[in-house]
C-alpha cells in the first residue's frame, strides 16, 4: 500500500471543517402551492438512488422562492442521503453538472465535501458510500421499523477507511470510468428507445406515410417502403385506419403464452435451470434483471419474446434475451411474423389499453388470457410488419449490446469497489497518475 490509511467517521470529517451536513428545508418552509410547472428543480426521497439522481420525478419551484430557500441550493460534488421513508436506507445521489443549482428536497440530507479541503475526494467518499456494505450499515442503523428515517447524528457516525488524497482520486478514477460508461450506455439506449417508439408511432398509430401520400406530399421514405403504404383512409370500427389494413385482435396478430408458476422447490439462486420472471419486479430499463432460475419450469418464453406483466401492475414490457421461464405475473409475445422489434413496440403503445385492467380483480389489477386476446388492434400488411422489423432490428440489436456492456461493467465495479475501498486492492500506476494529473 502506497500510503498510510486510517479509520474516521464522517463526524470527525465535519468536525475538521472538511465536509459539512445540512438537512434540507423543512416541510413548514415548503408548501403545496410554491410547487410550478416550469422553475428550479427540488431533489426529493425518490429522486436519490445508486449514485444518481432521476430526473423524471423532479417538482420545481419558482425562481423566487428558491432565492428564499439559496442556503439549500446544490453544487457539483454535493452527496445527497434520502433521510425517509423506504429510501432512506443509506441510498445517496451525486451532484453533478446537470444537478448544480437544483435544491435539496425536505427529505434529503446534504453532504458538501468543502472546496478548500485538501484531504478528502468527494467521488472516493461517494463510492464509499454507495458500497453495499454501507448501504446496509446505514439500513441498520435507520430509526424506525415501518418508516425508517435517517439523521445527521447517524450519518455523522459513519464509520470508514480513508486513504491519501491521491489514492482517494486513483479509486474514483477507476470507479467514476465506469459509471461513466454505464451512464453513457443508459442514454444511448435511452435515445435509442425513443427513435423506436417514434417510428411505431409514426407508421402504426399516427399513420404519417399515409397521411404524406394522401396529401400528395412525399412520405420521406426509400420508394419500395413508401410503396407499401397505401395513400387514402377508410372507416372501421377503430375509426380512420389506412386503406386495406384491417382490424382484429391481439389472437389474430400475436402468439401469447400466459405464464405459470412451477412447485416453489424448483426455484434457486445458484443458476440451475433456465432463468425464471415472476412478475413487474423482475423486469428492468428494457431487459430484465436475472433474479431466480428455476429447474422444472412449466411455461416458457423464446429469446426476443416481448414479456409483459400481467398482474399488479398490468402492461409493464420487457425483452426476453434468452430463453426462460415465466411465472402467472408474466406474458410472453410474438407477432406471428416473428417480429421481436415490432412486437415490443405494440405492446408499449397499448398501454392505456392495459391501465384499464389496474381495477380487475379482487385484490389487484391482472389480465387474463381471453382478455389479453380480446384487445382490438389494426392489422397492418405483413409485408410491412417485416419492413419495419428490417428497419428496427439493427437499434434492437445495439441496445442489447450496450445493455450487456452495462452489466459486465456493473459486476466488474461492485466486484472492485470493496476491494478499492477498503485498501485490500492497490493500483499504484493509476495513483501516479492521480497524484499528477487531479483526476
Amino acid at each position: 500500500m502506497a500510503g498510510e490509511w486510517r479509520e474516521c467517521t464522517i463526524g470527525e470529517l465535519c468536525d475538521a471543517g472538511v465536509v459539512e451536513l445540512q438537512t434540507g428545508p423543512f416541510g413548514t418552509q415548503l408548501h403545496a402551492h410554491d410547487y410550478v410547472e416550469d422553475g428550479v428543480p427540488v431533489v426529493p426521497t425518490e429522486a436519490i438512488r445508486n449514485r444518481q439522481i432521476d430526473h423524471s420525478v423532479l417538482p420545481k419551484i419558482s425562481p423566487g422562492k428558491a432565492e428564499e430557500l439559496a442556503r439549500h441550493r446544490l453544487e457539483l460534488g454535493d452527496i445527497l442521503f434520502a433521510r425517509r421513508g423506504v429510501q432512506a436506507t443509506g441510498h445517496i445521489g451525486c451532484v453533478r453538472e446537470a444537478e448544480d443549482g437544483f435544491l435539496c428536497g425536505t427529505g434529503a440530507i446534504r453532504l458538501r465535501v468543502r472546496r478548500d479541503t485538501s484531504s478528502v475526494s468527494p467521488d472516493f467518499l461517494s463510492h464509499v458510500l454507495a458500497n453495499p456494505a454501507s448501504v446496509a450499515w446505514f439500513k441498520f442503523h435507520a430509526i424506525g421499523a415501518t418508516m425508517p428515517n435517517l439523521n445527521e447524528g447517524i450519518i455523522r457516525s459513519f464509520p470508514f477507511q480513508i486513504p491519501p488524497l491521491p489514492e482517494q482520486r486513483a479509486i474514483a478514477h477507476i470507479l467514476s470510468t465506469l459509471d461513466d460508461k454505464i451512464e453513457l450506455n443508459r442514454r444511448m439506449n435511452e435515445t435509442l428507445e425513443a427513435m423506436s417508439r417514434a417510428l411505431f408511432k409514426s407508421w402504426f398509430v399516427d399513420f404519417e406515410p399515409v397521411r404524406a401520400k394522401a396529401a400528395g406530399r412525399d412520405p420521406g421514405l426509400p420508394k419500395p417502403l413508401a410503396d407499401l403504404f397505401p395513400d387514402r383512409f377508410e372507416d372501421s370500427e377503430l375509426g380512420e385506419i389506412p386503406k386495406g389494413w384491417e382490424v382484429g385482435s391481439v389472437d389474430d396478430e400475436f402468439n401469447l403464452t400466459m405464464g405459470q408458476s412451477p412447485p416453489g422447490e424448483t426455484y434457486n439462486e445458484v443458476c440451475e435451470g433456465l432463468p425464471f420472471y415472476q412478475g413487474r419486479a423482475d423486469f428492468g430499463i428494457r431487459f430484465p434483471t436475472r433474479r431466480v432460475y428455476c429447474t422444472a419450469p412449466t411455461r416458457l418464453a423464446s429469446t426476443g419474446d416481448t414479456l409483459i406483466s400481467v398482474r399488479a401492475p398490468v402492461g409493464d414490457t420487457n425483452m426476453a434475451t434468452e430463453r426462460c421461464a415465466i411465472g402467472r405475473g408474466v406474458a410472453a409475445a410474438r407477432h406471428k411474423t416473428g417480429s421481436r422489434s415490432y412486437s415490443y413496440q405494440f405492446m408499449h403503445s397499448i398501454e392505456e389499453v392495459f391501465a384499464r385492467f389496474e381495477g380487475e380483480g379482487t385484490v389487484f389489477g391482472s389480465i387474463g388470457k381471453k382478455d389479453f386476446h380480446a384487445i382490438p388492434c389494426v392489422m397492418p400488411p405483413r409485408d410491412l410488419v417485416l419492413a419495419f422489423e428490417t428497419c428496427l432490428s439493427p437499434i434492437d440489436e445495439r441496445i442489447e449490446v450496450n445493455g450487456r456492456e452495462s452489466h459486465t461493467l456493473a459486476t466488474l465495479r461492485d466486484t472492485l469497489l470493496p476491494k478499492l475501498i477498503s485498501g485490500e486492492l492497490w493500483v499504484p500506476h493509476l495513483t501516479y497518475i492521480a497524484g499528477s494529473h487531479k483526476l
